[in-house]
């Protein structure tokens, strides 16, 4: 007879994958399920994220690029075709367009005969952090709340396992936010959401829909500090959902989070490091048993890189089946009770997060401070960045031990999976076959209900779930969702007047003088972002460094097609024009821009262009005319001031 420990059960093992098509995407799956994962974590393309179809302008280059494209519900048929739904955990990252990619979820159950009151999940469904940090909202805060209300709702009621909401601190981090303005951000978004349903159901049903929200987390390098910020985060939602909401029972007040484990930090130099920091992180969610994740999802070692390949995804998958199975990680009680170390760590940044959730709180909650809480973390971004480039934090293989072998892991096909540029042309097709296919009354009648269902400001679920029935693509329901409320451009955090910030700078700020002299006024640099990237992290810093340097920058956010892009260069008269493109779409939105550029007679204005981009593709942008080219490993920003006065400096080009 065995004396083993009792172990306790793992958590969810989780891979982030999509990409391709519906049906590339489940052949991943059912092979990461025969690997040992244990849930399925689905990754939208960005036009499925922001509500558009596959043959709308904007989503032009970016189809099957960051993750599946669904565009109706034989996407998602054959997406989960084989997978069994009733017995599946599905995550879906989706947020603007969450209600509609839960109701083709709900309605593909049913046609597998599923009972719908047994699929569990999560939609992660929070609109507030796309503002702040990820980009991928459609309408205004005000009827975008109302729709994440509206899932919480309807599950509540029809699919009473699933997780309605999860409230993402991820891409706070992501966005440079510290623990304690990634606690209290997320928090206060918590509380918003929950502020908006309290209304909506009998208050003895309450606690139970307190019980359903769920957390998605980062956790970054410094994993002492991460594993207290965890611990922060269970006590703080705990006395929240105790005080502010009167939840009795503990077992609604219990803080229920997912994490992937941060991508910030990994680099594109010595990527094969990236394996020990995606290890390291993992252990701020796992070592705690108190603070321990439900459901882990790692990175790839490759992600800065570029798309990770199914071997990529598995070695990460592997390092969590290692940890939870072979090593006596889940037989212990909680390691840290009564460390003081600890305890010391987690009371200062509960301290912290509630004089932030206070301050939010005077500004009348999450929603109302949305330019605030922006602006703040573009100001975090920037001292983290400011940081590693003074040296003060080290980051080994980028300031510091830059020397190394070259990686094996790079040979062959260069490291990473490339989708093939033709899966965007047959996704269309697919697509234009659908639309013939449908009984067009049917359709007509669906999205004449959904608008009516939005704008009377009934729940939109019910409407949606028909609608997706009867064969509406994810376009039309956002253009529904669109016509009723609006679109919105979210704030992006960058103030026009310099800042104080100018250690370091004078060099650069007399170059600026120097060559607004010879150009007759201030130099002019106009940041774009085209197509439907939202990471703007990037682009916000080098406009904050471009501003702080003394250029005057023009930066209108993201989401811009090479047209608008090309037409406030003109309208502007740009000395230089800076995109950033992280999404994999660089060639055809550059190309097209170019193309763009040089018919309207601004071919002799230098573009540069920055992302995640394969030293073949910075060949191939530099042949198209781009000036430069940045990726990951160009982290000192004032070399790239440097290089923009030298570009926009007339003196310069003469010389040439």
């Amino acid at each position: 007879m065995s004396d083993a420990p009792r172990k306790d059960r793992p958590w969810l093992i989780r891979t982030y994958a999509g990409h391709s098509t519906a049906k590339a995407s489940n052949a991943l799956y059912r092979g990461n399920l025969a690997k040992g994962q244990t849930g399925l974590s689905v990754a939208f393309d960005l036009p499925t994220q922001t509500g558009y179809d596959s043959d709308h302008v904007l989503s032009r280059g970016e189809v099957g690029k960051v993750g599946v494209p669904v565009g109706h519900l034989g996407d998602m048929r054959a997406l989960f075709d084989q997978i069994p739904l009733e017995q599946m955990n599905t995550s879906m990252t989706i947020n603007a367009t969450a209600p509609w990619l839960l109701s083709l979820y709900i309605a593909v159950a049913e046609e597998q005969g599923a009972d719908v009151t047994k699929l569990q999940g999560t939609v992660q469904n929070d609109l507030i952090k796309e503002y702040l940090s990820r980009g991928t909202y459609i309408c205004p805060p005000a009827p975008s709340l109302k729709m994440i209300a509206d899932v919480a709702e309807y599950c509540y009621t029809s699919v009473p396992k699933w997780n309605p909401m999860n409230v993402c601190s991820y891409h706070l981090q992501e966005a440079g936010a510290t623990p304690e303005q990634e606690l209290a951000f997320a928090l206060a978004t918590a509380t918003a959401v929950l502020d908006q349903l309290k209304p909506r159901v009998d208050p003895a049903d309450f606690p139970a829909l307190v019980g359903r929200i769920s957390f998605f987390v980062n956790a970054g390098i410094r994993f002492v500090t991460e594993m207290c910020k965890m611990r922060a985060f269970v006590d703080l939602w705990d006395e929240i959902c105790a005080e502010r909401y009167g939840v009795e029972d503990p077992k609604y007040r219990r803080f229920r989070y997912g994490v992937q484990v941060n991508s910030l930090g990994l680099t594109e130099q010595q990527p094969e490091n990236n394996v020990y920091r995606i290890l390291i992180e993992m252990l701020a969610v796992t070592l705690s048993k108190k603070a321990r994740a439900r459901a882990v999802q790692l990175p790839a070692w490759n992600e800065a890189l570029g798309l990770p390949r199914p071997w990529d995804q598995q070695w990460s998958m592997r390092m969590q089946q290692i940890m939870a199975y072979e090593t006596d990680l889940l037989e212990f009680d909680d390691l840290f009770d009564g460390n003081p170390a600890v305890d010391a760590k987690v009371e200062a940044l509960k301290e912290g997060a509630r004089a932030e959730l206070a301050h939010l709180d005077g500004m009348g909650g999450a929603i109302d401070a949305i330019d605030y809480m922006k602006a703040r973390l573009v100001d975090s971004n920037a001292d983290r960045l400011g940081r590693i480039e003074a040296g003060e934090t080290v980051v080994v293989g980028v300031n510091k031990w830059q020397q190394g072998e070259p990686s094996p892991l790079m040979t062959g096909d260069g490291g990473i999976m490339v989708v093939d540029p033709a899966v965007e042309a047959e996704q269309i097709d697919r697509l234009n076959d659908w639309r013939a296919s449908r009984n067009d009354g049917e359709v007509q009648a669906a999205l004449r209900d959904l608008r009516l269902a939005a704008s009377e400001g009934r729940n939109i679920m019910p409407a949606s779930i028909v609608a997706a029935k009867a064969g509406v693509t994810t376009g039309e329901w956002a253009a529904e969702m669109r016509a009723v409320h609006g679109e919105y451009r979210g704030p992006t955090g960058v103030g026009t007047g310099r800042s104080n910030k100018t250690e370091g700078l004078d060099d650069l700020r007399d170059a600026v003088d120097a060559v607004s002299d010879r150009l007759g006024r201030r130099l002019k640099f106009l940041v774009g972002k085209p197509g439907l990237d939202g990471h703007s992290n990037g682009a916000e810093q080098i406009a904050v460094r471009a501003r702080d340097c003394g250029m005057d920058i023009s930066y209108e956010g993201i989401r811009l097609t090479p047209a608008e892009i090309v037409a406030a260069a003109q309208q502007d008269a740009a000395h230089v024009v800076g995109l950033s493109i992280l999404s994999g779409s660089h060639i055809p939105l550059v190309e097209d821009l170019m193309t763009q550029m040089r018919a309207a007679g601004l071919g002799h204005v230098p573009v540069i262009v920055g992302g995640i981009i394969p030293d073949d593709d910075a060949q191939r942008l530099l042949s198209m005319g781009v000036a430069r080219v940045y990726t990951p490993k160009d982290f000192e920003l004032n070399t790239i001031m440097g290089d923009i006065v030298t570009l926009a400096d007339p003196a310069a080009v003469a010389a040439e």
